[in-house]
């Protein structure tokens, strides 16, 4: 399963990364990964006019969109949209950190999963 990882490198400018989880079919249940530690989780929903400025993440976390998409832009100038089903691995902790915001003008729903 592909993910997308928001990074920092040394000079504290953050990145995209693809990255593939494995999966292995588990017979009539699926497909599963390796257990994730995890510590925390919290839903987070966002006003219809969400545009989140330069931020780093507070923490270490997956980010699980519900619902809606967003676009999110590196310190680099890059930028990617997001929809609805995908999952990022946030691990800018410092540095420039991130922009975020909504796809469309309406409220939107995900989960933070804090690693």
């Amino acid at each position: 399963m592909k993910i997308t990882k928001i990074y920092t490198d040394d000079l504290g400018d953050s990145f995209f990364q693809d990255i593939e989880i494995p999966l292995v079919e588990q017979g009539a249940i699926g497909f599963l990964s390796e257990n994730i530690a995890v510590t925390n989780l919290q839903i987070r929903k966002v006003r219809a006019d969400y545009d989140y400025d330069f931020h780093c993440a507070p923490q270490r976390q997956y980010i699980v969109l519900l619902d809606g998409g967003v676009e999110i832009e590196t310190s680099r100038g890059e930028r990617r949209k997001f929809q609805a089903g995908e999952i990022l691995l946030v691990e800018d902790t410092f540095g420039k950190g991130h922009r975020t915001k909504n796809l469309q003008k309406r409220e939107r729903t995900s989960l933070f999963i804090h690693i």
